[in-house]
């Protein structure tokens, strides 16, 4: 089980063995599974304009991120577990990673308090920015979903992200994103019964049961949204990518509300 960032594998494998990695370019040593926004479609301008992709200088897109106001990005905290004083920026407004539209410098990282890279429980971070990031035509600020709630179990939502695009090739410079139905924590518990991870109260878990559709390598911190935009959740980690039974993991924004709220 793995979470679904890049750089993670690319770091000391002592630091993150048995680590969830970030859905990037393909780390070490990671399960494989089939691409990308695996199954999913481009994204266009306007579809998602708080997607941000966070940068890691030397290396390129790292994870996915959420734009919450003018100086305020929230991400997954895997992506950044034991590198919060490296040097990471973000780009905002651009469907292209590499190019285009607003970027700005990322002051500080805050990882939640409980965060724990072994389980991937409370996997959410802050990202606090050196300069502010206004609203233009491309660039608007997330609506989070309600405090303590959780989707509702058969509901689709959209993941959003630059990840692999064929299992173990390159990743997409282009975002993309995939339609899922949430999918209840009883059943995907017993998805993950042969897991050293347990699905907690703070995640929840989206993908078809015959697999096809997820995120992957080079997602993580990406959003979630619901059919109204709403942020619902954080790409977190999973089995491979789109295998059948194994939805992906998804770090909840309803069940830590009050870490996102206060970090504002």
């Amino acid at each position: 089980m793995y979470a679904k960032s890049v750089f993670a594998a690319l770091a000391v494998p002592a630091l993150i063995s048995g680590a969830a990695i970030p859905q990037n370019d393909p780390p070490f040593n990671w399960e494989e599974g089939p691409s990308d926004i695996v199954g999913g479609v481009p994204a266009s301008q306007g579809d998602l304009p708080s997607m941000v992709s966070v940068q890691l200088a030397g290396f390129g897109h790292l994870c996915g991120g959420t734009l919450l106001n003018a100086n305020t990005v929230v991400s997954a905290a895997h992506c950044y577990f034991r590198r919060t004083n490296s040097t990471f920026s973000i780009r905002a407004g651009s469907l292209d990673r590499n190019s285009g539209g607003t970027t700005a410098q990322v002051a500080s990282i805050l990882l939640h308090p409980n965060y724990n890279d072994g389980t991937s429980d409370s996997d959410v971070a802050i990202l606090k920015l050196s300069t502010a990031v206004a609203t233009d035509s491309t660039i608007s600020y997330a609506a989070l979903a309600a405090p303590s709630s959780d989707p509702a179990a058969g509901s689709t939502a959209t993941v959003y992200g630059w990840g692999d695009t064929t299992s173990g090739g390159t990743d997409s410079t282009t975002l993309r994103k995939v339609d899922v139905p949430v999918v209840s924590r009883v059943t995907c518990s017993n998805n993950y019964s042969d897991s050293t991870r347990a699905i907690t109260d703070t995640m929840f878990c989206a993908g078809l049961d015959a697999g096809g559709k997820d995120s992957c390598q080079g997602d993580s911190g990406g959003p979630i949204v619901s059919s109204e935009n709403a942020l619902i959740g954080i790409v977190s980690w999973g089995a491979g990518c789109a295998q059948p039974g194994k939805p992906g993991v998804y770090a909840s924004v309803g069940a830590l509300s009050s870490f996102i709220t206060s970090n504002l």
